[in-house]
C-alpha cells in the first residue's frame, strides 16, 4: 500500500534528494505543493512568528504545533514532515509526539537535541544541548513509537564542533536515525558534510542557509542530502511583500501602484478551492 511516508522512502530509496521549503501555515503548505515540491517541510521558526508573533523559543505546545500540521496535510496532498522540535519533553513525550503527529498525516518528523525550552541556532548566540545518550534514548523512543515503519525520524544535533556532531550523528544514526540533520554554522564546508555522513553511515538532513545557500550547488547539496529545505524563503518572501505594499497603502491610502502585484481573485480561487467546493455544493443542491 502506498503512503506518504513510502513515497519519501522511495525517493530515498533511489538515491534521490527531496527538496521541499518551510511551510508555516495551510495557505504556505498548499503554494509549496503548487511550486512542485517533493515534500512539504513545517518551521518551527514560521509558526512560531506567524500563529504567536513571537521568536522561535518553542513558546508554542506541541497540540499547538499539531493543529497547524494537521490544517497542512488537510489540504495537500504532499508528504509533510514535521518539526517536532525538542519532543515535547523526555522519552515518554517523544514517543506520544510521534504518535500524536503519525495520527495526524505527517510522513516524517525532526527532533532536535537542544535541552527545553529550546533556542532557535539562527537567533541565538548560543544553545544548550542534552548529553548525548540521553538525547540517543530520545531518538530510540521515537523510532520504536512510530507505527509505520516509513514513517521518517530525523535527527538533528545542534551540537557546536564537527567533532561532536560526528559523535552524536553516530549514536543518533545506531538508535534508528534514519536521517541526520547538522546545524549550518556548526559545519563550515562541504567537506565537514561529507565527513559527517560517511561517519554515521546516514544521508543527511540539510536547512539550506546561510553558507550552503550562498556557496553550494544543488549537485553538491544532493551528493550529500537526503532532505534538503528552505526553511525561511516563503515567510521571509511575505513578510517583505506585506511590508512593502502595506507601507505604500498606508502611505496612499489605495492600491492602484503597489510596489509589488497583488494575486487575481480569479486565481486565488481557483489555488484555495473555491471551484470544488462550488462544485460539491451545486451537486447535492441538484440531488435534493
Amino acid at each position: 500500500m502506498s503512503t506518504p511516508a513510502r513515497a519519501l522512502r522511495d525517493i530515498l530509496a533511489a538515491g534521490r534528494t527531496i527538496w521541499t521549503a518551510g511551510a508555516y501555515d495551510a495557505l504556505s503548505a498548499k503554494l509549496i505543493e503548487e511550486a512542485g515540491f517533493d515534500a512539504v517541510f513545517t518551521t518551527g521558526f514560521g509558526i512560531s512568528a506567524s500563529h504567536l508573533g513571537q521568536p522561535d523559543v518553542e513558546l508554542y505546545t506541541m497540540t499547538e504545533n499539531l493543529g497547524v500540521v494537521r490544517n497542512m496535510v488537510s489540504c495537500t496532498t504532499k508528504p509533510l514532515i514535521a518539526d517536532g522540535d525538542t519532543g515535547y519533553g523526555n522519552v515518554i513525550n517523544v514517543m506520544r509526539t510521534v504518535r500524536e503527529f503519525e495520527r495526524a498525516g505527517a510522513a516524517g518528523i525532526v527532533f532536535e537535541d537542544q535541552l527545553i525550552p529550546k533556542r532557535c541556532p539562527a537567533a541565538a548566540t548560543k544553545v544548550d544541548v542534552l548529553p548525548a545518550l540521553e538525547a540517543a534514548r530520545k531518538i530510540r523512543a521515537a523510532c520504536d513509537a512510530r507505527r509505520d515503519p516509513d514513517f521518517l525520524i530525523v535527527a538533528r544535533t545542534d551540537a557546536d564542533s564537527v567533532e561532536e556532531s560526528i559523535e552524536r550523528a553516530c549514536l543518533y544514526a545506531e538508535a534508528g536515525a534514519d536521517l541526520i540533520q547538522p546545524i549550518s554554522r556548526t559545519m563550515k564546508n562541504l567537506d565537514d558534510l561529507k565527513k559527517l555522513s560517511a561517519a554515521c553511515g546516514r544521508r543527511l538532513s540539510l536547512q539550506i542557509l546561510a553558507w550552503l545557500e550562498k556557496d553550494l550547488t544543488p549537485e553538491q547539496i544532493e551528493s550529500v542530502a537526503g532532505l534538503a529545505v528552505f526553511p525561511l524563503v516563503p515567510l521571509m518572501t511575505v513578510t517583505a511583500a506585506m511590508r512593502s505594499n502595506l507601507t505604500a497603502l498606508k502611505a496612499n491610502l489605495h492600491a492602484r501602484s503597489l510596489p509589488l502585484p497583488q494575486t487575481s481573485m480569479s486565481d486565488f480561487k481557483t489555488l484555495i478551492g473555491f471551484g470544488e467546493i462550488e462544485r460539491i455544493q451545486t451537486q447535492y443542491e441538484m440531488d435534493l
